[in-house]
This record gives C-alpha cells, sequence and structure tokens, in this order.
C-alpha cells in the first residue's frame, strides 16, 4: 500500500503525530492555511511549512446543539491565528455558550484513535 502524497496528506500525517504547521511562502512571505500547492496571495510555488506560535482570536462563533448522550452541545469557531490565517476548529476547555468572539485562544493538537485534529483552548480559562 502506498502512503498519501501531496500537501494535504503530508499536513494529516503531520497532525497524527501530534504536530501543527502552517505554510509560509517564500515570494510574497504570507502565511497560508490550509495547505496549498500554490500560494493564494501571488500565485507562488515556493511554499514552505512554518510552526505557528499557535496564538490566535476568535472570529466567529456557533453551538450546535446536541443530546447530553451524544456528548452534549459543542462550539464551532472560526480563529484567526496570529500570522493572519484563519480556520474553522472548536474551543475546547470551555464550555460551549461561554466562548465568545475577541477571546484569545491557543492551539494543540489532539490526537485521538490515531487521527490528529487542530483545537483551542481559550487562554486564562479555568479548564
Amino acid at each position: 500500500m502506498t502512503e498519501p502524497q501531496g500537501v494535504q496528506a503530508f499536513h494529516q500525517l503531520e497532525l497524527d503525530a501530534g504536530r501543527f504547521l502552517i505554510q509560509r511562502c517564500g515570494g510574497c512571505g504570507k502565511h497560508v492555511y490550509f495547505p496549498r500547492e500554490l500560494c493564494p496571495h501571488c500565485g507562488g510555488s515556493a511554499l514552505e511549512w512554518a510552526l505557528p506560535q499557535g496564538s490566535g482570536t476568535v472570529y466567529a462563533v456557533t453551538t450546535v446543539r446536541r443530546k447530553p448522550a451524544d456528548g452534549g452541545d459543542l462550539n464551532v469557531s472560526l480563529i484567526d491565528l496570529d500570522e493572519g490565517v484563519r480556520l474553522m476548529s472548536r474551543v475546547d476547555n470551555l464550555p460551549a455558550d461561554q466562548v465568545r468572539i475577541g477571546q484569545r485562544v491557543k492551539a494543540r493538537v489532539q490526537v485521538k484513535d490515531g487521527r490528529g485534529l487542530v483545537l483551542f483552548d481559550a487562554v486564562g480559562a479555568a479548564s
């Protein structure tokens, strides 16, 4: 069996190993996320992998209502990383109804059943 190939497969393999990486364009210097073959800002192909600081701000949030038996409510959040990229994830260390726009957060990778996922924790919140 061959290993998955391409930037998205590499990205997932890194997440599965507990590492969160984003790309940075060597042409225009801007960061890129979700992984791509070409820079969406300048069209350049000189994208390199970079370890982000992981700090960011909640840009938008919504609550997905679920039955307690299904794990209860969870938030779906758009997070602006300080590097200038936006991604969809969730703030994991607060109840869904306590996540707020403008809240500072920090990224971490959760690996469950061998699959890595980027989650965020509110900075300064009690876990």
